[in-house]
């Protein structure tokens, strides 16, 4: 076999330096003693295929795999261990599970995936089909009147044909067969089985941006209806403190410069309540195309306010090599490289000659009856020999383009690992400092809620006005609102690590 892979790349070699003024594709039946040797041939030459065998994707990023971990892995809330496929269960949300479900089971690019994944595998059977031999059945049959003009010319000659119908059945078998000798029909079937492969990481791909899309947008839902009830109290609040500042006013201890501060702030609060309300009204909508329904169709289920989804105390990240299996996309951009690599060899297959077995085997009668009789059989058997020698570089020119093919594959296949660590170093480093983010900003919360209180008490004990009192209220829901704008991210944050790990699909 390696002295025959030699030959044949010394072969394509001379092939390629050829220069002459003239194209002559060999198309030749072969003899009974030649369609011997080439049965035997035939035996040796099945099971060689040329062009380059696959030696697996190139190394990127081979420090970040050696180091076994993440560069900006968080010091705290994380591990080490696998991450888990259905992630959003972590978030202990019934209703988020619910819509993510919905989902990945109706929404359209899930289905458009799923489509083309049917594509690639019905690709892939009909280049398998190609190793196998072609079978056709035909069948004629044939009723006819002569003139009469002819009837009378043969009665005059003496023909003992008659003046009837004329009647001729046939029926027959043809069989084809291209024998795959150099291997090119395999690589093909290699490279629709790679792409085929592609095809279904680009369905669990689909997968992982879906369930990341209904849960970040989920989360802002939430985190919205929060808002919107917030800055209602707070507009309340602020209310009251305008009504006392105009009381004050008229009894002469309030200037007029600060009722038009409690004005303004009044309506500050006031203007932001209505593209709140907007907001919402987009995020039930949106979660309800992600989900495959119309507008309008989760109101009855998301229109109550609920609490933000809480993330768990420690998040599974695994490692750089799990992310490299987990990650649909990089699965998908390696199985490509597979598909690039095998469609050289298809290519260079067109060098050699191609040698095809046609069998044909008929009947022919003048009645049904005699259809099958041996006297009426017909057969014809022809080994075919093709080689298109001189075609003035075209098929170099495809095999180079092959080879272009591939690289572009590998160089794809290197942005999307390095573009895949990023995301996950990103994601991680966002979390990691979104923690700390939160821890300071409810400690904030918790100061702002015990300074209400000692408020209350003191407007309690006669040393605090009832505007004191509500300034402080107003000052809490800044401080609750700030908590809940950082307790939002940290769980968008969440979402992003799992997008990043490629999870969200078995």
């Amino acid at each position: 076999m390696s002295n025959f892979k030699s030959d044949s790349h010394k072969a394509m070699r001379a092939i390629q330096s050829m220069r002459l003024p003239l194209s002559l594709p060999l198309s030749l039946p072969l003899s009974l003693p030649a369609s011997l040797s080439l049965s035997c041939a035939v035996l040796f030459l099945a099971a060689c295929t040329v062009g380059p065998n696959y030696k697996g994707a190139p190394d990127v990023a081979p420090h970040t795999l050696q180091q076994n971990a993440f560069q900006r892995t968080p010091a705290q809330g994380v591990s080490t261990a696998p991450g888990v496929a259905q992630w959003w269960k972590e978030l202990n949300d019934p209703v988020l599970n619910q819509l993510i479900e919905t989902a990945l089971a109706n929404n359209p690019d899930i289905k458009v995936s799923e489509a083309r994944l049917r594509q690639s595998r019905a690709g892939l059977a009909q280049q398998q089909d190609n190793l196998l031999p072609k079978l056709s059945l035909s069948g004629t049959a044939i009723r006819t009147q002569r003139p009469n003009s002819l009837n009378s010319l043969g009665q005059a000659f003496g023909s003992s044909t008659g003046s009837g119908p004329l009647q001729y059945y046939t029926a027959g078998f043809d069989a084809s067969w291209e024998i795959d000798l150099f291997g090119g029909t395999r690589r093909a079937v290699e490279a629709a089985t790679a792409d085929a492969q592609a095809a279904q990481a680009n369905l669990a791909d689909a997968h992982v941006s879906l369930a990341a899309e209904v849960a970040q947008a989920y989360i802002n839902l939430r985190a919205q209806q929060q808002r919107n009830v917030i800055t209602r109290q707070s507009a309340t609040y602020e209310q009251q403190i305008l009504t006392l500042t105009q009381q004050r006013l008229s009894q002469g201890v309030a200037s007029e410069a600060d009722v038009e501060r409690a004005v303004t702030q009044v309506g500050t609060t006031r203007a932001s309540i209505a593209p709140i309300a907007a907001d919402v009204s987009e995020s039930l909508d949106r979660l309800a195309v992600l989900c495959g329904k119309e507008p309008g169709d989760l109101d009855a289920i998301l229109t109550n306010v609920a609490p933000l989804p809480l993330v768990p105390e420690t998040v599974a990240i695994g490692n750089p090599a799990d992310l490299l299996q987990h990650r649909p996309d990089i699965r998908s951009a390696e199985r490509n490289l597979v598909a690039m690599n095998a469609q050289i060899g298809e290519k260079e297959a067109d060098y050699f000659p191609k040698v095809t077995l046609y069998g044909a085997l008929g009947f022919s009668a003048s009645t049904p009856g005699h259809l099958v009789r041996a006297a009426n059989r017909n057969w014809l058997g022809v080994p075919y020999l093709s080689w298109d020698l001189f075609d003035f570089g075209r098929t170099r020119a495809t095999v180079r383009s092959a080879r272009a093919q591939l690289d572009e594959a590998q160089a794809n296949y290197q942005k999307t690992v390095l573009g895949a660590l990023s995301d996950a170093d990103t994601a991680l480093s966002r979390y990691g400092h979104q923690r700390e983010n939160v821890v300071q900003l409810m400690d904030v919360e918790t100061s702002a809620n015990r300074s209400l209180s000692l408020v209350e008490q003191r407007y309690r004990g006669g040393t605090a006005s009832l505007i004191d009192m509500l300034d402080v209220q107003r000052t809490q829901l800044s401080a609750q609102q700030n908590t809940l704008n950082g307790q939002a991210q940290l769980v968008q944050d969440f979402v992003a690590i799992q997008k990043s790990l490629g999870l969200g699909w078995e």
